[in-house]
């Protein structure tokens, strides 16, 4: 996991620079979603794994899948990946690249596990609360995880706020331990 992290950071950099000076951040964000999915496939992984498979029917492949998104600076950048056999690293530039994205808009991918499910108010209390916390706008997904018992645990990027019932019990284990 971390090797693919670490190989797919240099590509992501470089589509997203590409795609901010020539203002196409959205395109390349579908562009290399849709491409992702097409890697992530199972059979299309097959496919692109074979040494024998022929570089354009593989990047047919792909056209065929990102229709309209395949331009030719996309195009170049999957022939690019080809060539240094990186296309199974797709999904994971692809998670690299929206969070350059939301970095350069300012926004953070915030991940909340509830021990219920939040309603709607919730969710934007909680979501303006994040964003004063944060000074960020937020990209929030949200779980349900009963065995929390109670509260939420937060996760955006590395830093992680668990206010969960289940955290502040195994928390008081550990000091009466000590």
């Amino acid at each position: 996991m971390l090797a693919e992290t670490t190989l797919a950071r240099p590509y992501a950099r470089a589509a997203f620079e590409l795609a901010d000076k020539a203002g196409t951040v959205d395109h390349w964000s579908r562009a290399l979603g849709l491409a992702a999915k097409v890697a992530a496939d199972p059979d299309a992984a097959a496919l692109i794994g074979n040494p024998r498979m022929d570089a354009e029917r593989l990047l047919a492949l792909f056209g065929d899948v990102l229709g309209d998104n395949m331009d030719g600076p996309v195009r170049g950048f999957l022939d690019v990946l080809m060539h240094y056999r990186r296309l199974p690293l797709l999904p994971e530039i692809a998670a690299q690249y929206e969070t350059l994205r939301r970095a350069s808009e300012d926004r953070i991918k915030v991940r909340v596990t509830s021990a219920v499910e939040m309603d709607d108010a919730q969710r934007a209390k909680l979501a303006d609360r994040l964003k004063q916390r944060f000074g960020s706008d937020i990209d929030m997904e949200t779980e349900v995880d009963a065995d929390l018992i109670g509260g939420l645990i937060v996760r955006a990027g590395d830093k992680v706020i668990d206010a969960s019932v289940r955290g502040r019990l195994q928390q008081l284990g550990r000091q009466l331990v000590r």
